[in-house]
């Protein structure tokens, strides 16, 4: 599985991906998130508002959430 956070790295960017850090983290999980913060990657996906939560490839989350349950919940949906 392939876990992105991807923004521009600005605050709300870095805490959507320390949150996600930590959801991984909690469920037991080995798999590293990987931070980008190219925007032109963002696009590609066809999204227009960041930070964006990738999961193999796809969006599954525009914008910021604090909610970890929330994030734990997409990444095991994917």
């Amino acid at each position: 599985m392939k876990i992105q956070v991807l923004g521009s790295g600005c605050p709300t960017c870095k805490k959507l991906y320390e949150i996600t850090q930590k959801a991984v983290s909690e469920m037991g999980m080995k798999e590293k998130v990987e931070y980008i913060t190219d925007i032109s990657k963002i696009v590609e996906m066809g999204v227009m508002q960041s930070p964006v939560l990738a999961v193999d490839g796809k969006p599954v989350m525009t914008g910021n959430t604090s909610d970890i349950k929330k994030i734990k919940s997409l990444i095991k949906g994917n």
